[in-house]
């Protein structure tokens, strides 16, 4: 089992710029890869970006070059820097856990992420 907590939503004004956290416990080694997912109503939860533990990292196009994820993984750790952010990046981010070579298995709770004036 991996629990994923997850911090650092919040209100933003366009153009502005949020870090969310995620911090994995648990079954380690199911925490190959980690990244984020975002979910709107009435849409299916879309990749936002992910990182290995080997140091690969994948971003959806929409936010290839706004934003950043970093890993730690002493800690088990991913940080998703968000720059320049746009109304359309609203919605609530989710957390994932996978092991090599499998699908996201993990979720965290979600936290919300709002962009607006």
């Amino acid at each position: 089992q991996v629990q994923l907590a997850e911090s650092g939503g919040g209100l933003v004004q366009p153009g502005g710029s949020l870090t969310l956290s995620c911090a994995a416990s648990g079954s380690i080694f199911r925490t190959y890869a980690m990244g984020w997912y975002r979910q709107t109503p009435g849409k299916q939860r879309e990749f936002v970006a992910s990182a290995t533990r080997g140091g690969s990292t994948d971003y959806a196009d929409s936010v290839k070059g706004r934003f950043t994820l970093s890993r730690d993984n002493s800690r088990n750790t991913v940080h998703l820097q968000m720059n320049s952010l746009k109304p359309e990046d609203t919605g609530v981010y989710y957390c994932a856990a996978g092991g090599y070579g499998g699908p996201f298995v993990s979720w965290g709770q979600g936290t919300q992420v709002t962009v607006s004036v």
